[in-house]
Order: C-alpha cells, then structure tokens, then sequence
C-alpha cells in the first residue's frame, strides 16, 4: 500500500505528464483526485481559534489567527478517497450509457482508465 506522499508524487508525476502531452481528460481527472486528497486534508473550521478582535488577516495583530493544521491522513484514507474517485466515474459511466450519451460516457471512461493506471 502506498504511503501518502508517495500517492501525492504518483498524482503530480503523471499530471506533469499529462500537461506536457496535452491530454486534457487526464490533467482534468488527476487535478480533481489530487483536490480530493487536499479537500479530505482540510480541517473542521469549528476547531480553528477565533481572531483577534480589531485586526484583520494580513496585519499585525492577525498574522496567525484562526490557523488550524491540515489534517494527516492514513494511507487507507487516501486509498478511501481515489476508490470514490473511481466509483464516481464507474457511476458516471454506466448513467451515460443507460441515458445513451456515449459521448460523454467515453470521455468519463477515459478518466477512468487513467485512474486504473495509477
């Protein structure tokens, strides 16, 4: 099993290659997995200390408050987020086709496929 750095390096590894090869299906479907992974790191706001009274973001007195760290996922939680990344599509996927879209259905497939690689 992947640890997460190394799921991060894999991600941004064949983004790079999909921006030099201008492959716009698969940039589109590792920058969306690789937001995942960001948006699942995200802390609960709740948590966060309140500001400072009086002051706002970018002076002084407010340099710092209301910052609360990114949350450290487990490599089976970054594995819980590209399985959903994957059921999406396979959803997604088998929708166009019963709605008879086979467009976008290929286009979704690609996407796919490009995840599966990983």
């Amino acid at each position: 099993m992947r640890t997460v750095d190394e799921w991060k390096t894999t991600l941004r590894a064949a983004l790079k290659e999909a921006l030099r090869t201008r492959s716009a299906l698969a940039s589109a479907v590792l920058r969306e997995t690789l937001a995942a992974i960001d948006n699942a790191e995200a802390p609960d706001v709740s948590v966060a200390p309140p500001s400072v009274g009086g002051t706002f973001a970018g002076s002084a007195g407010a340099v710092g408050s209301g910052e609360v760290p990114r949350l450290a996922l487990t490599p089976d939680a970054v594995n819980a987020v590209i399985e959903r990344e994957i059921q999406e599509r396979r959803d997604a996927v088998a929708l166009y086709v019963k709605l008879g879209r086979h467009d976008e259905a290929n286009a979704v497939k690609a996407q796919l496929d490009v995840l599966l690689a990983l």
